[in-house]
């Protein structure tokens, strides 16, 4: 009986395991990741800075929409 324990030609060790087209893809992936985190921490750190302004200007305001959301966020959590 023969021994069945082939090595394919395609998956032998001597190919390079470096591919152009792959390193380039994930190249590509990381520079979109950091625009779109960009893109997203941007606008989220101007509303904050606008939020803590309008607190600082009207905080009577501001407490009053705290509690607000608060009781609905906590109506909507308990149900």
């Amino acid at each position: 009986m023969e021994n069945s324990s082939h090595t394919h030609p395609s998956r032998s060790s001597n190919q390079p395991t470096s591919d152009p087209d792959h390193s380039v893809g994930e190249a590509v992936g990381r520079r979109g990741q950091a625009a779109a985190e960009h893109l997203v921490a941007t606008p989220a750190k101007d509303i904050l800075a606008r939020l803590q302004q309008y607190a600082h200007e009207k905080p009577d305001v501001a407490v009053c929409w705290c509690f607000g959301l608060g009781i609905i966020v906590g109506w909507k959590l308990r149900s």
